[in-house]
C-alpha cells in the first residue's frame, strides 16, 4: 500500500481501482509545501494483526513547479498487486493523475515537487516486499543516491519531521 501525503487527495489506482485528481486549492494554504521542507514517501504497511514492513524515501524539498496536465483514464491492469512488473509501476506512475471515466477527462493543474534525496529503505528482494515503488534502492527507475533529486508529485508526498 502506497500512504498519500497531507498535501492531496489523489486515491491509489493499484489499491482502489480508481483515482481522482488533486484539488489545486489544498496547495494554496498556508499549509501548502515550500522550498526546504522535509517529505516522506512511505510504501506498505498493509496488514490489521501482521503488518507489512514499511519502506519510504525521505528528502528535502528542492524547487516546486505546477504543471498543466491531461487526467485521462486511469490504465487498468488485469492482474493482482503483488504480480505488478516495474513496467507496471512506471504505467501507474506516468498516468498520474487520471480518472475513472471518459466524462471526468479534463486538463488539470498538477504540483511537482523536485526532491533532494536524503534517505531511504527499500526491500531487496521479493522475500523482504514486493517489487513496488520502492525497490532495490530504486524510485520507480531511478537510482536513489543522497543528494540526488527526484521529481515526483507531490500528492505521493507527506510532511516528515526533520531530523537534527
Amino acid at each position: 500500500m502506497i500512504r498519500l501525503g497531507s498535501w492531496g487527495v489523489l486515491g491509489v489506482l493499484a489499491l482502489s481501482g480508481s483515482a481522482v485528481v488533486a484539488d489545486a486549492r489544498v496547495f494554496e494554504s498556508a499549509d501548502a509545501p515550500a522550498v526546504g521542507d522535509c517529505v516522506l514517501f512511505r510504501e506498505g504497511g498493509a496488514g490489521l494483526i501482521l503488518t507489512a514492513p514499511v519502506y519510504w524515501l525521505r528528502g528535502t524539498i528542492a524547487g516546486l513547479s505546477w504543471q498543466r496536465r491531461l487526467a485521462s483514464r486511469c490504465p487498468r491492469l488485469d492482474k493482482p498487486l503483488a504480480a505488478y512488473t516495474r513496467t507496471d509501476w512506471l504505467r501507474i506512475a506516468a498516468s498520474t493523475p487520471c480518472v475513472d471515466s471518459d466524462a471526468d477527462v479534463a486538463e488539470v493543474d498538477v504540483l511537482r515537487v523536485l526532491v533532494s534525496v536524503d534517505g531511504w529503505e527499500t526491500p531487496w528482494s521479493h522475500q523482504h516486499g514486493t517489487a513496488g515503488w520502492l525497490f532495490r534502492g530504486q524510485f520507480l527507475d531511478q537510482k536513489l543516491e543522497k543528494g540526488g533529486v527526484i521529481d515526483m508529485d507531490a500528492t505521493w508526498l507527506q510532511r516528515c519531521e526533520v531530523r537534527q
